[in-house]
């Protein structure tokens, strides 16, 4: 079969789908991309994928730019003619569906997450329900990466629950993510990977750092991830540039492989107001790490309180540094015990062949 996936980023399909793309085309698939060129493009066409390029701003709500991406992805599809597309994040879910049903292709589209525009209840949030709930008449198979998204469509009349079903996130290649030995910091030190958004409780991540120094706890604080002033809740890089001045955290810029940072950190902190299934989480856990996050759909599937780390309070930087402040109180043998239990939670749960396994699945009853 000719199947097309399609995705606000390159980075995106190489780095949270490249399981995937290899076991399609292996099951003798033939594999299209769908997405913004960056330099991720190329290494999707080595892995054996013909790429198309597609303008997509993924920030906001714009009428004429969503209508001309509307426009660009229904050409694209009757171009190349592919027998399903897989659809994932808001946009591509939304506009491709609604451009693949004008000719017919069925789509089998993914819930990632709800994204920053199901954190407020205000029209922008109206108008994608609405949006969801006309486009979502179509797909042939909804995957949702949690339960309470689920829920959250259902209990909108979004979706028809017979089409949907549940998949851990992307999954996570056990063999690639695998536990390192444990580096001998001279000072305990957290991480937190994400991109420097409001959402992502960087903030919060903040407050918590300046009340555990103020108490004498001396740590590292560490950020991994790209500074997007662009998008609408984006943090200001003069913000940011305070916080490094300030001694309040390590910024490690951005990387193509977060394995290194990882295996340099005693815990990794996620503090996000809302997410699908956190990858950053699963990454950290399949490489047998503590993890401490926002007790909130998504990151409660991955972290397990008093079980592979702690959860925190939503929105509630005093309640993190509390969280964190167990873990620093923890001996190595406990902190250990909870870096296991993360691995054993990702092996039994996570492991990224139960979702490539349930995509082949629904592209066979296609047939």
């Amino acid at each position: 079969m000719r199947i097309a996936i399609v995705l606000n980023t390159s980075w995106n399909i190489y780095n949270f789908r490249k399981g995937l793309v290899e076991a399609l085309i292996r099951n003798g698939h033939e594999v299209i991309t769908i997405a913004p060129n960056d330099r991720y493009s190329s290494k999707l066409t080595r892995l054996g994928c013909k790429h198309h390029h597609v303008r997509m701003d993924s920030r906001g709500v714009n009428p004429i730019k969503d209508f001309l991406l509307t426009a660009e992805l229904f050409f694209k599809y009757r171009k190349i003619k592919p027998d399903v597309i897989l659809h994932y994040t808001i946009k591509p879910n939304i506009y491709g569906t609604i451009a693949a049903s004008l000719l017919k292709i069925p789509v089998i589209n993914n819930v990632c997450g709800l994204g920053t525009v199901f954190l407020d209840k205000n029209f922008a949030s109206f108008i994608a329900i609405k949006l969801y709930r006309f486009a979502f008449r179509f797909p042939k198979r909804i995957f949702f990466q949690n339960n309470d998204d689920l829920t959250l469509f259902r209990r909108k009349k979004i979706v028809d629950e017979k089409v949907c079903d549940v998949v851990p996130g992307s999954g996570i290649d056990l063999e690639k993510f695998k536990p390192r030995k444990n580096e001998n910091n001279q000072k305990f030190t957290f991480l937190l990977i994400s991109r420097l958004i409001y959402d992502k409780g960087i903030v919060e991540y903040i407050d918590a750092i300046k009340k555990l120094k103020e108490e004498g706890v001396d740590a590292n604080f560490q950020i991994l991830g790209a500074i997007d002033e662009k998008h609408r809740r984006g943090i200001p890089k003069e913000i940011i540039d305070k916080w490094i001045n300030d001694g309040m955290i390590e910024y490690l810029g951005t990387t193509g492989d977060v394995r290194k940072a990882i295996s340099h950190s005693d815990c990794v902190v996620l503090p996000s107001y809302r997410e699908g299934t956190p990858k950053t989480l699963l990454e950290a856990a399949s490489m047998a790490k503590p993890l401490i996050a926002t007790n909130v759909p998504g990151c409660n599937n991955v972290v397990k309180h008093n079980f592979n780390g702690f959860l925190c309070k939503l929105k509630d930087g005093q309640d993190l540094a509390i969280q964190m402040e167990k873990v620093l109180n923890l001996s190595k043998v406990e902190i250990d015990q909870l870096g296991k239990n993360s691995r054993k939670n990702v092996e039994d749960n996570f492991d990224e062949k139960i979702v490539i396994n349930t995509y082949l699945q629904s592209i066979n009853n296609l047939k």
